[in-house]
């Protein structure tokens, strides 16, 4: 085939080459980190430049910027990366840069209307879903199930084998598997909830974007967190513990081993088993009159993994 008399013939296979090519160079993003294999610390680096200099970033804002933050979030979303992670000594380490994508974010993102409010309503935001897009097959290669109401924002990462009732999931935030997250319960930005965790009805865990350096709340493998139960403030619950209902712990509440009379603040350790409580207010000067109790969270127990595994929760928190 000549496309003239001038040309010379074009053969089937070279169309087909061209036609490849063509595609091939349409598919291309400008700048695929995680395809060209650039380094976490060079998206952490772009990101950190970006953010010591925010208030020249907006919704008009192109290039490697938008790039590097859309590709944090695409790592954060696939559990790629995590916003805090465990280490070898058991300590949490924050990534502060990921926590300044999520919040470069919402001033590179302009408002827009969302899909999939009650009769085909929309919603107004600058956060995608999560399942933006998703289609079945999609679904079932995530492997969690997410039922009517869940509400799941891009950046959250849900692991296999979760499930989620009507429940709210914030961005930045990492479920792990086979994790229950039960009607009503919030997991706020950033919180990480380890593996076989069962946050009950209601339940609040707290979310942190500023300052920086706070850390997430976490809540370890295999833990239980009782209905209307609230941890916020970085608290971090250790492996195998269950929270009572109605448990509320900040980094500021006292949590008193009853056995011990030992008082930890911002952690509560591994197999305790934890209930509300009060502590005895001081005598008001110039009275014999105690002072008002205040609150505090009490760990009645203390049991072994082996004993966690093989006893219900009820028996648990029996005194």
């Amino acid at each position: 085939m000549r496309c003239c008399s001038n040309c010379s013939p074009i053969t089937v296979q070279e169309r087909s080459s061209s036609a490849k090519a063509r595609r091939s160079h349409r598919r291309q993003p400008a700048l695929n980190f995680l395809e060209n294999a650039v380094k976490p610390a060079e998206l952490e680096k772009i990101i950190d430049e970006a953010f010591a200099d925010a208030a020249k970033i907006g919704p008009k804002t192109k290039g490697k910027v938008r790039k590097a933050v859309d590709e944090a979030l695409d790592l954060l979303d696939a559990g790629k990366a995590r916003v805090a992670e465990k280490q070898a000594n058991g300590e949490w380490r924050v990534n502060q840069w990921l926590k300044k994508a999520v919040l470069l974010s919402f001033r590179l993102n302009d408002m827009k209307t969302i899909k999939g409010g009650p009769g085909r309503a929309v919603w107004w935001d600058k956060v995608p879903s999560k399942f933006d897009g998703w289609t079945p097959a999609k679904f079932k290669k995530a492997g969690f199930r997410a039922v009517p109401g869940a509400v799941v924002r891009r950046s959250a990462y849900i692991a296999p084998g979760a499930v989620l009732m009507p429940s709210f999931v914030n961005l930045g935030a990492h479920v792990g598997e086979n994790t229950m997250i039960d009607t009503w319960a919030t997991v706020g930005s950033c919180a990480q909830i380890g593996a076989k965790v069962h946050i009950s009805g209601g339940a609040g865990i707290g979310g942190v974007l500023e300052p920086l350096q706070a850390g997430p709340v976490v809540i370890e493998d295999n833990c239980f967190v009782g209905a209307r139960a609230e941890v916020a403030e970085g608290v971090i619950v250790r492996e195998g513990s269950v929270l009572s209902m109605g448990v509320f712990i900040g980094a500021s509440t006292k949590i008193v081993d009853r056995e011990t009379g030992k008082i930890y603040m911002g952690e509560v350790p591994p197999y305790s088993v934890v209930v509300p409580g009060t502590i005895p207010g001081k005598t008001i000067a110039g009275s014999n009159e105690p002072g008002p109790g205040l609150y505090c969270a009490v760990i009645v127990k203390r049991v072994d993994e082996k004993t966690r595994s093989k006893t219900s929760i009820n028996e648990l928190l029996r005194d």
